[in-house]
């Protein structure tokens, strides 16, 4: 079983100190903000989502909608397990978008789109509140779309021969030294992913310890947990894939995962430790990175904060059986919360979000730049992005001329994306808890007079939070995910927040993937 350590005050009050402390450089130039095409935006917490004008939101899949062709019709109140393992989860998390190298002969632009679903609240789930483990096991995990576009719109095709639903029950393997291989069931708890440079699919699992609690009485193969906690890694577009689990990588409560090639070609995967005081970690290949090997063996190493830099230190031999304990004996530095990750796609460039502390409640988002431009490097420079929270606020920092008047702030950053453009796409999540404004996704320049400005572009109907984003090549789509709508403190499955995004009597909320577009087309954001 993972499990987190206590941790020290001392610890805390240096939390990411140093990079916070940098005074903001906004870019070349002064003046007044006018980029990414949108306009300050209100965030008014209500039962309907709100979006930037000039957009449009359409409604991909929803929970309980088929991702397998065999998948039964939705039967909310009486969720059959089998039935529920292909249909898309009850949550719903971005992991990112493969698109094929090479183009369909038909002309049509197609990709896999990757959605995890992290977590199933019984309350929320299940009439009566009452929890149904059976079910729950096979609502979470992952939902592998085909989507293709169809005139103006992508759609999600219905029974796409590549789409595939993996949970619980997914046979996979474990793979790597100090161990060697072997046979597992199942995936818990997927809490990020992403699409690598080499064309495979990471999911990284999160703390499994509340799912084997969870299913201890279900089958026996949970109540070990060894076989949870890891990366795992299979080729989207081959429908019959089994997941790799990476031992390599290291077995911890990871946050999300985000891969890149360093300038000799191995495989750089960076892992957040998602807990208050947790680490950043960073996985360098022994060979270069192919679809078929490069994670077996290799390098784990953390991130330790010095002032504006990021010095990477190597961890032991071994350490990958236990990563938290030997980055705290190397020296790494203990971060408010490290969640998401979203890598620049033009650049050797790395944004983490920080969900927040007790110290720094509404987080904050960093910007690593590696050193020569070599995500393999020894040292990476670090600025803050933006401090979040109420502008009002003197921890909050946004940019070198603030937030425009009447614009809502981010708090509690969960997710980070990077655009072809490179700007970053930040996703908030409070978990359900319910502020003066909407959860949001927010778009903030890295460059110019604008940097560290996060303008909103959506907001989550009350109780939702953002999941992630994921853009077409072409940037005129993003595709987002909103989270468990009307899970609020107090409400319950017959007693919602809200009963978005169908408004039904005896209707439950219903987490969606969405897609926002321009009105008149080009892309989002101008």
């Amino acid at each position: 079983m993972i499990r987190r350590r206590t941790l020290l005050a001392a610890g805390a009050a240096g939390l990411a100190s140093p990079a916070l402390g940098q005074a903001f450089d906004p870019g070349q130039g002064a003046g007044p903000i006018h980029r990414n095409a949108l306009e300050p935006l209100a965030l008014p917490v209500k039962q309907d989502d709100t979006l930037a004008r000039g957009y449009r939101r359409d409604v991909l899949v929803r929970w309980g909608d088929r991702v397998t062709f065999d998948a039964p019709r939705w039967t909310p109140r009486t969720p059959d397990p089998d039935g529920v393992a292909g249909q898309f989860g009850w949550d719903a998390r971005v992991a990112g978008i493969a698109v094929p190298q090479q183009p369909a002969a038909d002309g049509v632009a197609r990709a896999i789109l990757a959605v995890l679903h992290p977590t199933v609240e019984p309350r929320m789930a299940f009439p009566g509140g009452a929890d149904q483990p059976a079910a729950a096991v096979a609502m979470q995990g992952a939902s592998l779309l085909n989507i293709e576009k169809q005139g103006s719109r992508w759609v999600v095709v219905d029974g796409g021969y590549q789409s595939r639903r993996l949970g619980g029950s997914t046979l996979c393997r474990i793979s790597g030294a100090g161990g060697g291989s072997g046979a597992v069931r199942g995936l818990l708890g997927l809490a990020g992913g992403c699409v690598t440079p080499w064309g495979t699919l990471l999911l990284a699992e999160g703390d499994p310890a509340f799912w084997q609690g969870r299913l201890a009485g279900l089958d026996p193969a949970f109540a070990d947990g060894s076989g949870f906690g890891y990366v795992a890694e299979l080729n989207p577009f081959d429908p019959q894939a089994v997941p790799v689990k990476r031992r390599a990588l290291g077995r911890f409560a990871h946050g999300d995962v985000a891969a890149a090639l360093g300038r000799d070609g191995r495989a750089v995967v960076y892992m957040t430790d998602r807990r208050v005081g947790g680490f950043l970690f960073r996985f360098v290949s022994a060979g270069p990175a192919t679809a078929e090997a490069g994670l077996g063996e290799g390098r784990l190493f953390v991130a330790r904060l010095e002032g504006d830099r990021a010095i990477w230190l190597a961890l032991p031999p071994g350490a990958e059986a236990a990563p938290q304990a030997a980055a705290q004996q190397a020296g790494g530095s203990p971060l408010d919360t490290p969640s998401g990750l979203g890598l620049d796609p033009n650049g050797p460039r790395l944004l983490l979000a920080c969900h927040g502390s007790q110290a720094r409640p509404a987080g904050h988002v960093l910007e690593f730049s590696a050193a020569g431009g070599d995500d393999a490097a020894d040292s990476a420079s670090v600025r803050l992005l933006f401090a979040a929270g109420d502008p009002r606020s003197p921890q909050a920092r946004y940019g070198g001329q603030g937030l425009p008047a009447g614009s809502a702030w981010p708090e509690n950053p969960d997710t980070v994306t990077v655009d072809g453009r490179g700007r970053a796409w930040i996703g908030t999540d409070r978990g359900g808890r319910i502020g003066v404004q909407a959860e949001g996704l927010y778009v903030c320049d890295l460059a110019g007079p604008a940097r560290g400005v996060p303008l909103p572009i959506y907001g989550a109907p009350r109780g939702g939070s953002i999941g992630g984003a994921a853009f077409t090549p072409d940037g005129e789509a993003l595709f987002t995910a909103i989270r468990h709508p009307g899970a609020e403190p107090g409400a319950s499955f017959d007693r919602p927040g809200t009963r978005w995004p169908e408004f039904l009597a005896g209707v439950p909320p219903r987490s969606v993937l969405a897609g926002l577009a321009r009105v008149g087309g080009g892309p989002v954001g101008g």
